[in-house]
This record gives C-alpha cells, sequence and structure tokens, in this order.
C-alpha cells in the first residue's frame, strides 16, 4: 500500500518504512510426510532446488531445527513471478508454517522470523498476513488490526522486473525522479484503531517507470477508470488500483480486460486477527 525508502543502512541495504496488505489472491502449496525432501512446482516454469525459496526455506529450517530434511511440498503457481506481489516470499513463509507443523517443531511465529527474514525482506510480513506495517529493511513487522477499505484491481503485465536491480539503481536517481502523483491518506476498516496516518506512495515507482514508461501507462489508466489511488506494488511489474466498491472494480476489470491481452484480477483486503 506504501513503500518509503528512508536511508541507506550500513550493511547496504535500505532502510524502508513500508505498510503491506494480504490480498484474497494467492498460491497454493500442499505439505505430505516423506521419507526424503522434493519440491514439485505446477503453473510455472521454476527450479525446483535451491534457487526456488521453497526449497531454501525448507533447508534452512532443517539447518536450524536439528531435523532431517524431509517432506513432500508441492507448489501450485497462480501470483506472477517478479511481479512486486510477494509471490516468492509468501511461498517461502507458507513452506516454514507448514514444515513447522509437519515435523511437528510447534514453533511459534516469533521464532520462525529470523529465518524468514534471512530468505528476503518481505518474507516475515507473510507469517502474519493481514495488514501490517514493516520497517528497517521491511522485515521488522508490526502487525495492525483491521484492513484496507476498498477493493482492489490488480493488473498483471506480462514481464516482470529484477527487485535488486531497481534497488541498486535507487540513490542515482533519487533527484532526477518526478514527484508522484499525491493521493489522500489511506483508509482502515478499524475505527478508532492507532493506526498511522499512511499516503499511498511507492518510491521505487519512478525509477521503473524511466525503464518501462508502458507501466505509467498502465496507472494512469486505473486511475482514468475511477480508482482514487493506483500504485506500483513493491518493485513492479504489477499494478493495483483501490476503488471504493466492488462493482466499481469490476466495472474497471471489464473495461481494460477488453483494452488489454494480460491479467487483471479483482482482489478484497483480508483482515487478520490480532
Amino acid at each position: 500500500m506504501s513503500l518509503r525508502v528512508v536511508g541507506k543502512r550500513d550493511d547496504g541495504y535500505h532502510e524502508l518504512d513500508t505498510v503491506f496488505q494480504e490480498i484474497d489472491w494467492s498460491d497454493y502449496m500442499e505439505f505430505e510426510e516423506s521419507g526424503s525432501f522434493s519440491l514439485e512446482v505446477v503453473g510455472a516454469d521454476l527450479p525446483t532446488d535451491n534457487r526456488n525459496l521453497v526449497a531454501r526455506a525448507a533447508s534452512e529450517l532443517s539447518r536450524v531445527s536439528g531435523r532431517p530434511l524431509r517432506g513432500r511440498i508441492r507448489l501450485l503457481k497462480s501470483l506472477p513471478i517478479q511481479g512486486g506481489v510477494g509471490g516468492g516470499s509468501s511461498n517461502a513463509a507458507t513452506t516454514l508454517i507448514g514444515l513447522n507443523h509437519l515435523w511437528g517443531l510447534d514453533w511459534t511465529l516469533e521464532k520462525l522470523i529470523p529465518i524468514a527474514a534471512s530468505l528476503g525482506a518481505d518474507c516475515p510480513f507473510f507469517l502474519f498476513g493481514g495488514l501490517a506495517r514493516g520497517r528497517s529493511r521491511g522485515d521488522l513487522i508490526s502487525p495492525m488490526p483491521g484492513s484496507l477499505r476498498g477493493t482492489l484491481l490488480v493488473l498483471v503485465p506480462d514481464f516482470g522486473v529484477e527487485t535488486a536491480s531497481v534497488f541498486a539503481d535507487f540513490d542515482l536517481r533519487l533527484t532526477e525522479v518526478e514527484k508522484n502523483v499525491i493521493f489522500k491518506p489511506l483508509v482502515w476498516t478499524e475505527e478508532g484503531a492507532d493506526y498511522p496516518q499512511v499516503f499511498p506512495r511507492n518510491d521505487l515507482e519512478n525509477i521503473v517507470f524511466q525503464r518501462f514508461p508502458v507501466l505509467r501507462e498502465y496507472r494512469d489508466l486505473l486511475l482514468q477508470t475511477g480508482a482514487p489511488v493506483s500504485l506500483l506494488s513493491g518493485s513492479g511489474s504489477t499494478l493495483f488500483g483501490i476503488y471504493n466498491s466492488e462493482s466499481e472494480a469490476l466495472d474497471a476489470a471489464r473495461l481494460l480486460s477488453q483494452r488489454m491481452d494480460f491479467r487483471v484480477k479483482v482482489c478484497r483486503p483480508v483482515a487478520r486477527d490480532r
């Protein structure tokens, strides 16, 4: 919902202040007991060795817990690859949760956080889901009650963007990028909750737009179809618009589907018990 780059850390990473929102679109994962470890991926041409975050998460949990690396995992991909929606990170976090149960570890989510953080800065968020604020590298998670108010229309281009290369360019172009469109603060569902005031923005957006000008055009299309807010998700290439009602989002989805030959999907924010 918001991604601010607020500085550069001594370890080379960027200091972030971001707001995550889980949506009701996900991959599907199955876990079964087995005397050895195997990973099957359906729906995408992805490696099944340690180049895949699922396999890396399993290996790391095995190493830290001292349990043998065993289990059969089946990953059914639906989320875009290199789309900026956390598909790989959510798969890794789900692997930690699934194997935690399969292996009978009974670890708390807090105990899984260091492993998740070693796999990716946004992995810890997917242990908790719902609505949360992320600081430090984005891995210092503060879960929040409720969810975003509104309905999202997610637009998935037919190409991905490499996150590391976008961050590598950030400092070089920081003073050159144009100012983002200024939106009103986001509105949440839990009245009276102590929410931070969050203005939707993405400090990576203009860098990605310089590389892929068509993404700016798609962002503007979402605004033109009635979304009060439209942003790049993470480092892209996926974009989203926030609509005031589900009917408005569905109308926009039908219109954009006629004009574009790639995926558009209406999604709802997910709230988790806190």
